[in-house]
């Protein structure tokens, strides 16, 4: 490897909420850790396969749900801090946690590291409303999108719109404290989304989205870490095979495919709003008209981040902590044709998309490497842990799932990705 990382600059990974089976994170606490970098993490419980990772230094158990006071979680991680004892790069796995350290990167400076991006950036990036509204200012292309105050205007979006319809959670923090939909949900009738609307209160927190037919299109993502200049350290594209739930949870599937427009695209947009950081964009390609439609802007590490790494050995976390420890990125290729497969998902989704009509002509026929997300044979303890943790409870729900993903109904699971 034509580098070597600040080995005397820890990583922590953050994140506020329950989800202990997240691979991102073990992928991060493996990606530097394989360099020698020391790791901590934030886990619900001792017994997560973040905290069974052999590269984990120490994960300090914070069980949060995303709902707690700011103050409360910035003073929790000062905690982590001090007992770290030196300054450490901060790796977020979800919104909350991007949202959080760029608010509060005064109180949080004398203890970590971290890209210095506008305050306000990540909010607006993660709210479905915010990010409309810069791609509408900046020339990109991304869904018709409305967004009601009120039960009176669902009714009236009701009574014009072309169904069916994809509603999502339009805040980040809100989406964990009073979700108005159980994630990307697809609506296929006027009376089914009136009937849900009910539920949503007197200030309705959705998005009501453009349907982009999933047999018109195709999703890709993309994956890069960004200077305090907003130049692309580190820019990857690949082409998504398969989610979880189908169309619009996560990346289950997912091979790098060189996309020079869409790259082009992406540096574009980071640059004209001037975001630093770590980024992970879902698009969907519209056949109907030839454009890449921008779903979602992730201010923060994905998933599947480890699908991509250049020919250099940089991935994006890589890319972050080499700049924010004053070091130089190496340049180099993306790894084309190379897979990611999330164990755990990609089996349910397999027989799902069966039936789907959803193609992707851009998937290599042949994978070049393949990475998984869970098993590593230099860390087989995390997929130990996330199969005694997932198969009861996640087999449930995976049946549960994919049940109502065969029944359909009014409304449904598997609009576009989130």
């Amino acid at each position: 490897m034509p580098f070597s990382a600040a080995r005397e600059v820890p990583g922590l990974i953050v994140k506020f909420g329950d989800y202990p089976l997240h691979h991102g994170g073990v992928g991060a606490i493996r990606s530097l850790g394989r360099l020698g970098v020391p790791m901590y993490a934030i886990t619900e419980d001792r017994y997560t396969p973040a905290a069974a990772s052999r590269y984990l230094e120490r994960a300090f158990v914070w069980r949060t749900t995303g709902t707690e006071d700011p103050d409360r979680l910035v003073e929790g991680l000062l905690r982590i801090g001090r007992r770290i004892g030196r300054p450490a790069v901060l790796i977020p796995t979800d919104e909350e946690a991007a949202v959080l350290i760029a608010e509060h990167q005064g109180e949080l400076a004398d203890h970590f590291l971290f890209p210095p991006v506008d305050p306000v950036l990540p909010r607006r990036l993660a709210s479905k409303q915010g990010l409309h509204e810069l791609c509408a200012e900046h020339g990109i292309p991304s869904p018709s999108a409305a967004f009601p105050r009120s039960y009176d205007d669902v009714v009236d979006f009701a009574e014009k719109a072309r169904f069916p319809v994809v509603a999502k959670n339009r805040e980040a923090f809100v989406r964990r404290e009073r979700p108005a939909v159980n994630g990307t949900t697809r609506i296929t009738t006027r009376a089914g989304l009136l009937a849900m609307a009910r539920d949503w209160g007197e200030h309705p927190g959705v998005i009501l989205q453009e349907y982009l037919p999933r047999e018109q299109a195709e999703d890709w993502i993309v994956h890069a870490y960004f200077d305090r200049d907003s130049v692309p350290l580190a820019l990857f594209t690949g082409v998504k095979v398969r989610s979880w739930p189908p169309h619009a949870g996560m990346t289950a599937h997912a091979y790098v495919v060189d996309n020079p427009e869409l790259a082009d695209l992406a540096a574009r947009f980071i640059k004209q709003i001037g975001f630093t950081g770590i980024i992970d964009l879902d698009l969907r390609f519209d056949r109907r008209d030839g454009q890449y439609k921008l779903l979602d802007f992730n201010p923060r590490v994905g998933a599947q981040f480890r699908l991509f790494e250049s020919e250099s050995g940089v991935d994006v976390v890589r890319a972050m902590h080499l700049d924010l420890t004053g070091r130089t990125v190496p340049e180099g290729e993306q790894r084309a044709g190379h897979r990611y497969i999330v164990e755990n998902i990609d089996l349910p989704a397999l027989l799902a998309y069966r039936r789907s009509g959803y193609t992707t002509p851009h998937a290599p026929a042949r994978a070049s490497g393949t990475e998984l997300a869970w098993l590593a044979g230099d860390d087989p303890l995390p997929f130990l842990t996330m199969l005694a943790r997932f198969v009861r409870p996640g087999t449930k729900h995976l049946y549960q799932l994919w049940r109502s993903n065969r029944r359909g109904g009014r409304t449904r699971s598997g609009g576009q990705s989130a």
